[in-house]
């Protein structure tokens, strides 16, 4: 039977996240310590567990049919290769950063300046279209240290929450791309896997959209219960029942998980009474 082979990252937070998901879509994978291949026992899936910076070479070879990869690294590496969904982890940007001290005058500021960079690419293209010329210091890990040595000016990389800027003394001034984890598939992917990807991007989606959003269940008055159901926008219309106390009724819908609390502040001002959210493990549409 033939498997879909998919590429993760080895090991980090997008390993983490990434098998997550697998494991939220119901594959269960039979993963041991240090394995660089395994395989799923409830779908035709293998999953190789690859250095990051490898993926896209590996995914524009064939080698592997799909892979869970940071958009940045598309950008960087992969611009040939597309991908087909956009998962909501991970999320980053790259970014250029100078020494909390200097003044910082606009793009113009790194003209004839050094950056050190894991994203020459990235970084190249940006101050191309800029009209900057700089000249950069290609460096595999630890590029926040470059400018404390004299190495660089400046640097260009990956920022998530700011405190490995902040613990080096560094501060973010430009931001180049923003960025998170998407399912990217190889062009040299075969019709066979192609089909049993897109039951994995099904599962994925009704995953992903459990994720976004909240049930919610209320109890309304009769005589507001017009009002109340014009606030929830629902998947199509909200679910009406009657109570057993005469007047009342039960309204069930799903709200958008970053319009909550201001729907509930309407419900509330509009006599919805009982409020229960609960969250959606998947949701399939």
């Amino acid at each position: 039977m033939s498997k879909l082979k998919i590429a993760i990252q080895k090991s980090g937070r997008l390993n983490e996240d990434s098998l997550q998901i697998l494991k939220d879509c119901g594959i269960s994978i039979d993963n041991g310590k240090d394995q660089l291949k395994a395989s799923a026992s409830n779908f035709p899936l293998e999953v190789f567990y690859l250095r990051n910076g490898d993926i896209p070479q590996y995914l524009r070879d064939g080698v592997v049919d799909a892979a869970i990869i940071g958009e940045n690294l598309l950008v960087e590496k992969g611009e040939d290769i597309q991908f087909t969904e956009k998962l909501g982890f991970s999320k980053c940007k790259v970014s250029l950063a100078i020494p909390k001290g200097e003044k910082y005058t606009g793009l113009s500021y790194f003209q004839n300046k050094k950056i050190a960079t894991s994203y020459p690419k990235t970084v190249q293209d940006f101050l191309a279209k800029n009209n900057i010329q700089a000249q950069l210091h290609i460096i595999n890990g630890s590029v926040e240290i470059a400018p404390n040595i004299g190495l660089a000016d400046g640097i260009c990389d990956i920022v998530s929450s700011g405190s490995t800027l902040f613990k080096n003394n560094l501060k973010e001034v430009e931001v180049l791309l923003k960025s998170e984890a998407v399912l990217a598939v190889s062009p040299e992917i075969k019709k066979e896997q192609q089909e049993i990807l897109n039951k994995l991007q099904f599962r994925i989606q009704s995953v992903l959209k459990g994720r976004q959003s909240r049930y919610i269940l209320l109890n309304a008055p009769n005589d507001k219960l017009e009002k109340i159901i014009n606030i929830l926008p629902g998947m199509r219309s909200p679910t009406v029942l009657p109570l057993a106390e005469e007047g009342w009724s039960s309204v069930h819908s799903v709200l958008n998980k970053n319009e909550f609390w201001e729907v509930i502040d309407a419900l509330k001002e509009n006599g919805a009474e009982g409020i229960l959210v609960c969250p959606i493990e998947k949701m399939v549409i």
